[in-house]
Parts: C-alpha cells; sequence; structure tokens
C-alpha cells in the first residue's frame, strides 16, 4: 500500500488536489501494477514562511518557484 505525500504552498483547489492524486493513482496502477484502492495521498501545505531552501527563506529562491 503506498502512501505519497506532497508537500506544497497553499492555495491549490480541492479539484486540482484531486486531479493530481487521480494522476498519481493511475501512474502507479500503470507502471507498478497497484490497485487504486491500494493508493493514498496526502496533501500538507506548507506556508512560504516555513519553507526554507539552502537555510533560506524560499522567497530568496525565486527561481525555484
Amino acid at each position: 500500500m503506498p502512501i505519497v505525500r506532497i508537500e506544497l504552498f497553499p492555495g491549490r483547489s480541492a479539484e486540482t488536489k484531486a486531479e493530481i492524486g487521480l494522476e498519481i493513482t493511475k501512474v502507479l496502477e500503470a507502471v507498478a501494477g497497484i490497485k487504486p484502492t491500494a493508493t493514498t495521498v496526502i496533501f500538507t501545505e506548507i506556508s512560504p514562511l516555513d519553507w526554507l531552501v539552502a537555510g533560506e527563506p524560499f522567497s530568496a529562491h525565486a527561481q525555484l518557484k
């Protein structure tokens, strides 16, 4: 039973998250033969203020956005 954890900034709609989850589930089924009912996708929204890259606030790394 795979658990896929996705950490991202807030702001995506429930519909967008559902689409991402469905597509990830489809890939695991197609590539690894995992039944869709066995896949769990968990979204964790993290404020950009709590996200650091190379020890600096994410905003200092705008090219990564």
